[in-house]
């Protein structure tokens, strides 16, 4: 690991940058958190923004702990990671305006985002970045089911605490990834975890529609963003899950249970942790599989196939040259090397990869939420026709020869 680390200096490492998007609408982000301790809700909202020249762009990684969390992940002892991590990312901000105003005057589709195994809710923001900048709001829930390399929830000081010196009663309580333990089945676990990944997607869906319905909300973060503009401006017959890996399962799931999802994105899934139940009740919504071309393996596409078995509704294409981490924003700020070292860039350029997955995603979007827009024009990647990408899997479904 050391190796690649020090080939890499950090004078060029500043130059790479998560992508701006590419749609008609400056972005904006904010951080919502509700109250009742671990079992509300908290998510990064992405949304169409004024523009807010005055307002600085939002923090990637905002807390240390984040850092301790993916290193207890990635197996690094936490001193180290948090030190690498905060010399090669602590200053990489993500291109979406922090708390500015939202742009009110169109009624927005709603993105709920599900992230992957041991991510969080701000590393898939050139996803959402891009969605948010063509026009939906962008629910980016953090999940609290063990699965998140770290996330929070807010609780009051005691009273020793309060005495001293502080501006909050409040306090963080962290919640770190959790291993399997000895002799775990893990699918037993993933499952579980599936299911209250798909109720806190459910969550956030209800909390959105809460807020645009003028219900007040009270955010336990500090933020100075107004909550009540966003009244009446979310379309709520126009609402679609999405999701990375552990968050394609959890897309899965979230559908099977709550038909207010008119369809669903599964980016790479991780078929694993999706219950027995669900392929004998499918799941009626339009559903697409976008896959890299190195992460994926003949029993997972053979779930998804199952799944989508004589439905024209159901897709599956492949990126060519792409990887299971071309998803997530890593790709965009690690350099060639530490990049190809910890198979966070494939052969394909990150930028083209993620514009495929983003324009697929989009023109998807526009045919099963009936959207009047023009990502139409990109109907041919769904089919999986175009430069780097093809229909279906790259994977050899064949049955093995017997010996």
């Amino acid at each position: 690991m050391k190796a690649p680390m020090e080939m890499e200096t950090s004078r060029t490492e500043k130059f790479y940058r998560i992508p701006n998007g590419k749609g008609p609408h400056s972005v904006g982000c904010t951080d919502l958190m509700t109250e009742n301790a671990v079992e509300g809700s908290f998510l990064r909202l992405y949304y169409p923004s004024c523009d807010a020249t005055d307002h600085e762009e939002a923090p990637w990684i905002p807390d240390k702990e984040y850092y301790q969390g993916l290193s207890d992940f990635l197996n690094m002892y936490r001193v180290v990671g948090e030190r690498l991590f905060q010399y090669y990312v602590g200053s990489v901000t993500c291109p979406a305006k922090s708390n500015a105003a939202f742009k009110p005057g169109e009624k927005y589709p709603l993105l709920v985002f599900s992230h992957g195994l041991g991510a969080f809710r701000t590393i898939y923001s050139a996803i959402c970045i891009e969605m948010a900048s063509q026009g939906f709001i962008v629910a980016a829930v953090e999940h609290r089911d063990e699965s998140a390399s770290a996330t929070y929830y807010c609780k009051k000081k005691s009273v020793p605490e309060r005495q001293q010196e502080s501006t909050s009663n409040m306090e963080k309580e962290w919640i770190y990834y959790r291993r399997l333990k000895t002799g775990e089945e893990e699918r037993c676990l993933r499952h579980k975890q599936v299911q209250q990944r798909a109720q806190e997607c459910i969550k956030a869906l209800n909390l959105i529609l809460k807020i645009n319905s003028g219900e007040e909300v009270m955010n336990v973060l500090n933020s100075n963003f107004d909550w009540n503009s966003l009244k009446d401006s979310v379309d709520t017959s126009r609402i679609a899950v999405m999701g990375h890996s552990f968050g394609g399962a959890t897309v899965i799931e979230s559908l099977s249970r709550e038909i207010r999802f008119r369809c669903g994105i599964a980016l790479d899934a991780w078929m694993l942790p999706v219950g027995d139940d669900i392929y004998q009740n499918s799941v009626p919504q339009p559903l697409l599989f976008i896959n890299s071309e190195k992460f994926q393996w003949a029993d997972n596409i053979l779930k998804m196939k199952k799944l989508g078995s004589n439905d024209t509704n159901k897709k599956m294409i492949t990126i060519k040259g792409s990887v299971h981490q071309s998803f997530p924003d890593f790709t965009f700020v690690s350099g060639e090397i530490i990049g190809r070292f910890f198979k966070l860039k494939g052969e394909i350029d990150p930028n083209e990869a993620i514009d495929i997955s983003n324009h697929a995603s989009l023109a998807f979007l526009q045919k099963h939420l009936s959207l009047k827009k023009d990502f139409d024009k990109w109907d041919s990647l769904v089919d999986g026709i175009g430069p780097n990408v093809i229909p279906g899997t790259n994977i050899d479904l064949s049955p093995a020869e017997p010996e």
